[in-house]
């Protein structure tokens, strides 16, 4: 078979707002930065396109924040679309749980080059002058809620050449996303799909390399704190014997992270502020460039305790990390800080006490060092995130594993402030 070339992207999310930030009044610079990065970001996707020279834009799902789309969010997709045209490059789109069918749309004509999958699985050929290359086989969701296995659908579609299974699913149970489109590994392969180019799961992660590939590119621009890292899409090149070699690129022109700075054996203030700064400075330099949105935690046993604790005190670091670094040409910008000091504890001596701050110790010590327990306790959590009141102030997300414990050492902290 003839080689192709891709670019699979997921989860644009055109006009998703930044979370949290509202009430941190930032720059105007700052603002329109972070107003405009989902959309700076598609940018980039349709310009990477263009100069690595594809055949086709493959989207899964996700396009739009919201089923209530903005007119501004259509009318850039389409645009870049039309860019990808005029240069013989082909596009196939599926909407997912975010952009449903039944959600409102501009009557807008999409490019001859762009194929938009309905709500029944299609089989198209990715190459129309030459339909033997290869087949893109892709459905969309109907409406937001879709709890139907829709893998299985793909099995009876017609195939020719290498097979594309363009789907917004979620595969497996640990994923740390609502169940829309479940799905397992086990369900995708022998279905006749020789690479699955998926969407739902903002984490990028290749669920399997070859036989067939099984991907997820991750959403193309982190949106808050829980998103941190290179987000963005992978150049997928499909060899003469099938083999897929997958390149990632990143998108996203803000990058979210996290400074973690320890108090442990500081005596003075500045000490701390220039840990800080240092801090800062790793994170813009590790953000190549890129714009960087990101938490401060200050952690650590000391003799700052009382002055992080004090009132008053983060609000001031926070005001002078923003007036400092929050104008210059490459910004980071601190959307909070999380102050997670306590006391100087002879934490061993008080674990061992045969008392209750002793019981309660050991308790944290073994519920942290055991991920049965963890993951129990996260998905007990997770029943929150469907709370008709609850539910607007979490995440639609389970915690990680390292957020579990974080939020156990914040208890710990917490207890022991009132216990010893």
């Amino acid at each position: 078979m003839a080689p192709i070339r891709f670019v699979h992207a997921a989860d644009l999310h055109l006009d998703s707002p930044f979370v949290g930030l509202h009430a941190r009044n930032p720059p105007e610079r700052v603002a329109k930065t972070l107003r405009d990065a989902t959309f700076s970001a598609y940018d980039n996707i349709i310009n990477l396109c263009i100069e690595e020279g594809v055949e086709a834009l493959l989207v899964a799902g996700d396009v739009y924040d919201g089923a209530d789309r903005s007119l501004r969010a259509q009318l850039e997709f389409f645009a870049g679309l039309r860019r990808l045209d005029a240069h013989g490059i082909r596009s196939f789109v599926c909407h997912g749980n975010h952009d449903p069918l039944d959600g409102w749309q501009a009557r807008l004509t999409a490019p001859a080059g762009c194929h938009q999958f309905g709500a029944r699985v299609e089989a198209v050929p990715f190459d129309p002058s030459q339909p033997e290359r290869g087949t893109v086989v892709g459905v969309s969701y109907p409406k937001r809620d879709v709890t139907e296995n829709l893998a299985v659908r793909f099995r009876a579609a017609p195939k020719q050449g290498f097979a594309i299974g363009l789907l917004h699913c979620n595969v497996g149970t640990d994923t740390g996303h609502l169940p829309y489109a479940p799905c397992s590994i086990e369900d995708l392969v022998g279905i006749g799909i020789d690479y699955w180019a998926l969407g739902h799961v903002h984490t990028r992660q290749v669920l399997r390399p070859q036989s067939p590939a099984i991907v997820y590119p991750g959403n193309t621009q982190g949106r808050h704190v829980n998103e941190q890292g290179a987000r963005g899409v992978y150049v997928a090149d499909v060899g003469e014997d099938g083999a897929v070699a997958l390149t990632f690129h990143e998108s996203g022109p803000v990058r979210w992270d996290t400074a973690v700075v320890s108090v442990a054996g500081m005596q003075t203030e500045q000490q701390l502020l220039d840990a800080i700064d240092r801090a800062v400075g790793k994170l813009l330099e590790a953000a190549g460039g890129r714009d960087l949105v990101y938490r401060l935690r200050i952690e650590g046993r000391g003799e700052l305790h009382d002055s992080v604790r004090r009132n008053g005190f983060t609000d001031g670091i926070e005001e002078r990390l923003n007036a400092e670094w929050g104008d210059a040409s490459q910004f980071a910008w601190c959307e909070r800080i999380e102050a997670a000091t306590s006391a100087d504890f002879d934490r061993a001596a008080l674990r061992d006490a045969p008392d209750f701050t002793g019981d309660l110790l050991r308790l944290i010590d073994s519920v942290r060092a055991d991920p049965t327990r963890l993951e129990r306790i996260g998905s007990q959590l997770l029943a929150l995130y469907g709370h008709a009141r609850a539910g607007r102030y979490l995440k639609a997300e389970a915690l990680t594993e390292a957020e579990l414990v974080a939020a156990l050492d914040e208890v710990e902290t917490a207890c022991l402030e009132a216990l010893a």
